[in-house]
């Protein structure tokens, strides 16, 4: 039986085609799901990337951060886990990303309209036993300069602990931009996976496992974090309690 040492060597020695979806070996998909794994996607600790401008806590506790916005349904499913994979239950979870015609929510002088006071796609999870989180959600769209992502935070008590960001192969991007009316727009995408310089430092962990399902997609993504303890569940502060007392 292949211990989690192990198994980490092996998934770092067999990272996916970034190109593809889900180009894992069946076998190694079988291990990471035996090691209590949501995806295989995870060889070294995530790396910390740039937050972006568009951050905001809008203390939403939910799981579907879909709101009013249009597009190609997708079930976002991560995994905080240690450094060995060893899920972290209280990790508090923060995602946020754009509309299908790439605006993000809150947020003022985005091109030809203002979002100030919205929430669409924003939301927060604290994660259960098996550390994960799940945000119903749409398919990301694009804005000038980046390749399609979303973007995530990862609190451990009160320190946060990771912030980053998710990627999903440029084929899949390509075909939902093409085929879903909601992402119609003048221009095409300028930026690609292969362009992006912060896709290109996150590297092939940071991409999405992505499969079909009949109305759009489940994506999942296992974030490994530097925890050095016994393990113990984190007493992570509770976003709406917290606003409560402020």
């Amino acid at each position: 039986m292949t211990n989690r040492r192990e198994l980490l060597r092996l998934l770092a020695a067999s990272a996916p085609a970034v190109a593809g979806i889900g180009l894992w070996p069946s076998t190694l998909l079988a291990q990471a799901e035996g090691a209590g794994l949501i995806a295989a996607n995870v060889c070294h600790l995530t790396p910390e990337l740039t937050e972006g401008p568009f951050y905001m806590d809008p203390h939403l506790v939910r799981s579907d951060i879909r709101e009013d916005r249009g597009g190609v349904p997708m079930t976002m499913r991560m995994q905080v886990v240690t450094a060995d994979c060893r899920p972290i239950k209280g990790a508090r979870v923060d995602l946020w990303h754009c509309d299908a015609q790439g605006n993000y929510s809150g947020f003022a002088n985005q091109g030809s309209r203002s979002t100030r006071g919205e929430t669409f796609l924003r939301g927060t999870q604290i994660s259960g036993d098996g550390g994960e989180v799940a945000f119903q959600t749409i398919f990301p769209g694009w804005y000038r300069g980046r390749t399609t992502h979303i973007h995530f935070k990862v609190i451990l008590g009160r320190d946060e602990a990771l912030t980053g960001q998710i990627f999903f192969p440029d084929s899949l991007s390509q075909y939902v931009f093409e085929n879903a009316s909601q992402y119609g727009r003048s221009a095409e995408q300028d930026t690609t996976n292969a362009d992006d310089w912060i896709a290109i430092e996150a590297g092939e962990g940071a991409y999405a496992s992505v499969s079909d399902r009949s109305d759009g997609y489940d994506a999942s993504l296992v974030v490994a974090v530097d925890y050095a303890s016994d393990h113990a569940a984190y007493e992570t502060p509770h976003p709406q309690r917290e606003l409560m007392r402020a």
